[in-house]
């Protein structure tokens, strides 16, 4: 049996060596692994899954690792399996990365049932990693009930993670300074649950009039997902009821997706994003390889740096130039 069949019998059987090293493969540069890892991809596509993605999203400090640490362990509890997908921010001094969550989601890594990949950004826009779609794929033929991308927490840029879920919720805390500025046509109107995190102790009066006024500021927005009305509701890692509400919600919204058209819609979406985009990165990496493009580029630049011509100018100039 040829090595990525079994590599791929065994990542099917739920073997989280056997994902972490599929991972692996589909994360390397080196050009010799590429076929392989395309051919286990293709196997990948082939299996049905029932996996539902769900994007998570939040500036810093919003508290994702520790929601999904509290929630996960929670769906642990009631018989469900999670994958984390989990994105720690590259340093564009160092290139270098902490990936510190397997740490920070201390109890829900004790589980069998759960599997943590924390992996750089490289410097990918959008808060996920360059082959986060691909990572996805294998955790959901490795059978699992949800798939959680936990994104860097860029701000309202962080849209990327939209076009390869199925479910997005943004966590938002009080007193950050980001109450409704978020509603100015960015990350909250693709949301389709908002959940004003930290809600316990003395944050408690304030986390409710905070989701009184996205309550409010939501109903001026389209609705992210059709058939659907974005949720907004507090939530506490300390209260046990919160998880349970929350766990309702998920449920409801997967019931009314795979219930209509819009579930099959969105992952034939998600598909095409996923080759428009790696046709953009092909096509940029193609023309700066070719070695008649370095010179021209060279030469344009100089005459950028001359003063003689406009950077506008300039691109026009290329491109009639190839």
């Amino acid at each position: 049996m040829h090595q990525i069949d079994i590599l791929f019998k065994d990542l099917v059987s739920k073997n989280r060596r056997a994902l972490s090293k599929a991972i692996t493969l589909v994360e390397s540069n080196l050009i010799s692994d590429s076929e392989y890892s395309q051919q286990l991809l293709q196997l990948c596509l082939e299996k049905k899954s029932e996996s539902l993605r769900i994007g998570i999203s939040g500036i810093p400090g919003v508290g994702k690792s520790t929601f999904i640490d509290t929630f996960g362990s929670f769906l642990c509890k009631s018989g469900k399996s999670i994958a984390v997908l989990a994105v720690d921010p590259t340093s564009s001094i160092s290139k270098g990365s902490i990936l510190g969550d397997k740490t920070r989601m201390s109890e829900l890594s004790q589980y069998n049932s759960s599997f943590i990949r924390p992996s750089p950004s490289g410097g990918s826009l959008g808060g996920v990693t360059r082959k986060m779609r691909e990572t996805i794929l294998l955790c959901e033929a490795a059978g699992f009930d949800y798939i959680f991308i936990e994104t860097v927490g860029v701000g309202q840029n962080e849209i990327t993670v939209r076009s390869m879920t199925d479910l997005f919720i943004l966590l938002m805390i009080t007193g950050a300074g980001d109450e409704l500025q978020g509603f100015k046509r960015g990350i909250t109107e693709i949301s389709d649950i908002i959940l004003v995190n930290k809600a316990d102790g003395e944050n408690v009066i304030k986390s409710k009039l905070t989701e009184t006024e996205y309550s409010r500021a939501i109903k001026f927005l389209s609705a992210s997902t059709k058939g659907w009305s974005t949720i907004v509701t507090t939530f506490s890692s300390i209260d046990s009821s919160d998880c349970n509400d929350l766990y309702s919600e998920i449920k409801n919204f997967e019931l009314n997706i795979r219930n209509s058209s819009m579930f099959s819609f969105r992952r034939k979406e998600q598909e095409l994003n996923w080759f428009d985009d790696l046709l953009q990165k092909e096509v940029l990496t193609n023309f700066f390889n070719s070695k008649n493009n370095h010179e021209l580029i060279h030469n344009i630049r100089q005459q950028i740096n001359n003063g003689t011509i406009t950077a506008t100018f300039a691109v026009q100039l290329l491109f009639r130039n190839i």
